[in-house]
């Protein structure tokens, strides 16, 4: 049963992706998404005018006739959230926690989906999967995606990405388009996502916030990893100290980017203390123009 504070918080976010998605990204989504998926509807005789390229030489050969195969686009598609639940998403220094900035990219990325007919689904993964739904239609459906994703308490503290991956490629065997939403902190989930975009048109939407890469000048600080628990002290009055600790921050997120456009994955980078409005919009209109 979900809290007052809880289903207040639900309607506030309903409310301002609604807004969100009449706005623009209902009609962004629909030209970047709508019918980019192709599926095989038959072989017929070749006539003139028709691409060589989509000859079925099998076909060819056993008939002697040239043949083609025919493809048409899929007007439908599915739509799956990857949402990662672990501990270190339950952070954040300024305006919202990693895990409430991504409750409401799905909230607004589910009703772009659904304003357009498409099908929405659902996986929350930590060290393991600990939910999933499969993609559906409508607006209740839609509701319950988000109330998943806003109150689900998840038992793992860790980020095994490679098992939400295991996951949709063993329910989902048709080509979706795929977001995953988190601060990927895992260094061994590129390979399992690489080997979703063979199948799955994927993107990651990346978690982060100003603490990821600078510490505040307070003297004696004790920081600990959420996932693993282990526990430092550092003397962040130190220009150092900080100097170092940034640095490495800046390295990893490069090397992060990196890996992922090397997985031929389109990273979307949002921040929980800014609006992610505009990330979206330069990603969108960056996918338009490659279309």
């Amino acid at each position: 049963m979900l809290s007052t504070e809880q289903l207040k918080a639900i309607r506030k976010i309903q409310i301002h992706t609604s807004h969100l998605v009449s706005d623009f990204f209902a009609g962004a989504y629909q030209s970047v998404f709508k019918g980019r998926g192709i599926e095989f509807a038959e072989v017929r005789p070749y006539v003139v005018g028709d691409d060589v390229r989509t000859i079925d030489w099998n076909v060819t050969a056993r008939t002697g006739t040239p043949h083609v195969k025919r493809y048409v686009e899929e007007r439908e598609l599915a739509v799956m959230l990857v949402v990662d639940a672990s501990r270190s998403t339950h952070f954040g220094s300024v305006r919202q926690l990693k895990s409430e900035l991504a409750a409401e990219l799905a909230a607004l990325l589910a009703f772009a989906a659904i304003r357009n007919n498409d099908k929405v689904g659902l996986i929350l993964v930590t060290d393991h999967v600990e939910h999933s739904l499969r993609p559906k239609k409508g607006t209740r459906h839609v509701l319950r995606v988000i109330r998943d994703v806003f109150s689900f308490v998840p038992r793992g503290r860790g980020t095994n990405l490679a098992t939400a991956v295991e996951h949709l490629l063993h329910v989902h065997k048709r080509r979706a388009v795929v977001f995953v939403l988190s601060d990927f902190l895992d260094p061994y989930c590129f390979a399992a996502l690489k080997l979703a975009r063979q199948r799955h048109d994927v993107i990651a939407i990346v978690l982060d916030d100003p603490r990821d890469f600078e510490l505040p000048p307070l003297g004696l600080l004790r920081l600990t990893d959420p996932e693993s628990g282990r526990t430092v002290v550092v003397d962040s009055s130190h220009p150092a100290v900080r100097r170092t600790f940034e640095e490495q921050a800046r390295a990893f997120a490069e090397e992060r980017l990196r890996r992922l456009r090397a997985c031929d994955i389109d990273p979307v980078v949002v921040h929980t203390d800014r609006p992610y409005a505009p990330a979206l919009v330069r990603f969108f209109r960056t996918r338009e123009k490659r279309r």
